[in-house]
């Protein structure tokens, strides 16, 4: 009797497990796969899994990047911590009762979380306020808000609004997109994974598979700039460690007084 392989009865466990999440999301790889497997608390080498996802045919075709021009620029007004950049910008899509889409998306440049998606036939620059405010309730204030030079963004109100909040209008250069690159690379994963995927049979609809994809979006998928982490986990931890920073730095302030207020 010659040796028959055992690979297969091992990988029976793990087959059922990474053929639903490649059901549940086609457009995954095998690094999110494992990653969402290590979030399940199954303790699984990344290249086993590798292996697995392509024996069993659960890769996806690979998409066609474009190329990218580098100028080597450092880039504009990058953040280094949470709330300090928001870029928001529209995308658009339509139902199929015909019924246009337009969704104003909001992402954290430094969390990569989705802040808001509004969904609705017309936007405006006072919806756009709205939209931003509420965000603002839930996630506090950013310093700068990035957007390109749309109508909507460029608004007398908005500007007059964003000052009145403490914050600061950072429009991209005319035809480069690319200087908003966080919303447009949410968009990019926005439109393969939940735009394309869905067909909405109208405005309502499109609300509640939209809201429930940014919901899933933040605090399930995993990130792979973030270490493979959710954007919300990642979120909550920058936001706890920022405020430890300003305490520890109050608290240094209240014991180290200024050389003008000992003179005072």
């Amino acid at each position: 009797m010659g040796y028959r392989s055992r690979v297969s009865a091992k990988d029976a466990k793990w087959i059922p497990k990474l053929q639903a999440i490649a059901e549940r999301n086609p457009t995954y790889g095998y690094r999110f796969a494992w990653a969402l497997l290590k979030e399940n608390g199954d303790t699984l080498n990344v290249k086993r899994v590798h292996r697995m996802w392509r024996r069993y045919g659960f890769s996806v075709q690979p998409r066609r990047r474009r190329r990218k021009i580098r100028t080597g620029k450092a880039r504009v007004l990058a953040p280094t911590g949470p709330n300090q950049v928001w870029a928001y910008d529209f995308v658009h899509d339509h139902c199929a009762n015909g019924q246009a889409l337009k969704c104003l998306t909001v992402v954290d440049e430094w969390t990569r979380e989705s802040l808001a998606i509004e969904v609705g036939t017309s936007i405006g620059a006072a919806r756009v306020i709205q939209v931003l405010s509420r965000a603002m309730a839930v996630y506090g204030r950013p310093q700068i808000l990035r957007s390109d030079n749309g109508p909507e963004f460029i608004a007398r109100a908005l500007r007059i609004w964003a000052l009145m909040n403490g914050g600061e209008i950072a429009t991209i250069d005319p035809g480069k997109p690319w200087q908003n690159g966080s919303v447009e690379s949410f968009h990019s994963t926005f439109r393969r994974e939940c735009l394309d995927r869905e067909l909405f049979a109208n405005l309502r609809e499109a609300r509640i598979l939209i809201e429930q994809y940014r919901w899933e979006y933040n605090t399930q998928r995993p990130h792979s700039s973030l270490g493979y982490q959710p954007p919300r986990r990642f979120g909550e931890k920058a936001r706890a460690e920022c405020r430890e920073s300003d305490r520890a730095e109050a608290l240094v302030a209240e014991f180290n007084p200024s050389p003008s207020g000992i003179l005072s």
